[in-house]
């Protein structure tokens, strides 16, 4: 690539549906002839892509678009705090562009306005078919089909649809990506089958709301291969379940027909993974969450699923907190730690998000009890965490590998999410690949972790 190359600097913040979003905006950069450049010093211009969830989120963004200010000056602003430029121009009036999320086009129009771009696409074909050693950053890649990516080249987050149809107080993001539109199913296998092709082992799905994939197009049918697939959550994982990589749920609502992918993991077409964001147990405080309130039934259905598949993994998330929440309130939902046994748990003191309807509760918790709170609750999450790792000593597990070197490898199982779960180090291996499954037998555990050995 000549040295004339127009060059842009990236910065990716927020979830992994944001990292997809930066995915496809570096695709187009390529696409279009720019090359993407791994500091301030080298860009000609630098897009950040923003989170604007929660406050921390928030700090952490403007943060990123004044070091970009300070250390480049030509910044180009795109994500969920796009939504919201007057919080952005009031702390960086400099910046030359602000986007919302998903708004591709007008982020390559900023690009356009102050770097025109000079792709000759007789002569530059991009992306290439081998990744581009200049690109790379995280692990990032491209090829011809799939695009660049910002994970490993043995995993990747595949999104299905956007936006959200559900208006939880506690919550911006509909006013910040919309309400919920899927992906044509038949769109989301191709996809999925490229990845697969250009080596990824697991595909981690993902959404705002994994469980109503499809509604909004009333389950259409598509063709796939040879013959029909709805654009519904159950019929697109036996699909995926088809392509020959671990498949993992994200951000799946508690909704009845989640018990028809419970009969896909029991059969061994996805991974026995679920991440359900159940938020609390109390079904008054569900309420005020506007979020489905019949706790004792979810809790029902959560052992109607260990039963029919034992060795399934439960994710949550919980808020702790919120407003109104008394001391009962939050025993009871101690209590339902104890009997759900769920095997992962992130848990956040509840923060007030501008523009969030549950700033309007009354009842405000105080910020010590909170803390206090939210202490007791990862400590009652550890030992149930701790007590179920324990259980899998003696065992052995298949694993992917993340990583290896002098010390051994560091690798996942069924159980185990990048990024967000814990990790299984394998002592003897050394000379693993990324990538590679192994089959590991587990030697000792904490309230994270598993450590193991090769079998054979």
């Amino acid at each position: 690539m000549s040295s004339s190359t127009q060059k842009v600097g990236f910065v990716s913040l927020g979830c992994p549906k944001a990292l997809v979003d930066s995915e496809r905006i570096l695709t187009q950069l390529r696409v279009e002839g720019y090359e993407i450049v791994p500091s301030y010093d080298a860009a000609d211009v630098v897009v950040v892509n923003t989170c604007g969830f929660i406050d921390a989120a928030v700090q952490e963004s403007l943060d990123a678009i004044g070091e970009a200010l300070e250390e480049n000056g030509k910044v180009i602003v795109t994500g969920c705090l796009g939504k919201r430029a007057d919080v952005i121009r009031e702390a960086h009036p400099d910046v030359l562009a602000i986007s919302g999320p998903q708004d591709y086009a007008s982020v390559m129009n900023a690009v356009h306005a102050q770097l025109p771009p000079r792709h000759d696409p007789h002569v530059d074909l991009i992306p290439s078919l081998k990744k581009d050693k200049r690109s790379r950053r995280r692990g990032a890649g491209e090829d011809v089909d799939i695009g660049i990516k910002l994970t490993p080249k043995h995993y990747a987050y595949l999104k299905i649809s956007e936006g959200c149809n559900h208006r939880c107080t506690f919550c911006i993001i509909p006013s910040m990506r919309g309400d919920l539109v899927s992906r044509p199913v038949d769109e989301v296998l191709v996809e999925a089958e490229k990845l697969v092709k250009s080596g990824v082992r697991e595909l981690l799905v993902i959404s705002q709301d994994t469980s109503a994939y499809g509604v909004d197009l009333k389950y259409a049918e598509r063709e796939w291969k040879n013959g029909k697939v709805r654009t519904r959550m159950t019929e697109m994982c036996a699909a995926l379940g088809d392509l020959g990589a671990w498949v993992r749920l994200h951000y799946v609502y508690p909704y009845p027909h989640v018990d028809e992918v419970i009969e896909l993991m029991t059969e061994g077409k996805i991974l026995p993974y679920l991440d359900i964001p159940f938020q609390h147990s109390s079904p008054r405080i569900l309420k005020l969450m506007k979020r489905p309130a019949a706790s004792a039934k979810t809790l029902e259905r959560v052992l109607a699923w260990r039963k029919a598949c034992p060795e399934i993994t439960l994710r949550s998330t919980f808020i702790v907190g919120f407003p109104g929440e008394t001391e009962s309130e939050f025993e009871e939902l101690l209590d339902f730690l104890d009997v759900a046994q769920l095997d992962r748990v992130g848990a956040f003191a509840y923060s007030p998000v501008d523009g969030a309807k549950a700033n309007e509760l009354p009842g405000a918790v105080p910020e010590e009890i909170k803390q206090e709170r939210l202490e007791r609750f990862m400590a009652k999450q550890a030992e149930i965490s701790a007590a179920r790792l324990q259980r899998k000593i003696g065992t052995t597990v298949r694993a992917l590998v993340d990583h290896a070197g002098k010390d051994g490898a560091v690798a996942r199982t069924a159980a185990d999410a990048p990024e967000i779960d814990g990790v299984l180090h394998i002592a003897d291996g050394q000379k693993l690949k990324p990538g590679q499954f192994v089959d590991v037998c587990i030697e000792s555990a904490d309230e994270h972790d598993l450590g193991g050995r090769l079998v054979g």
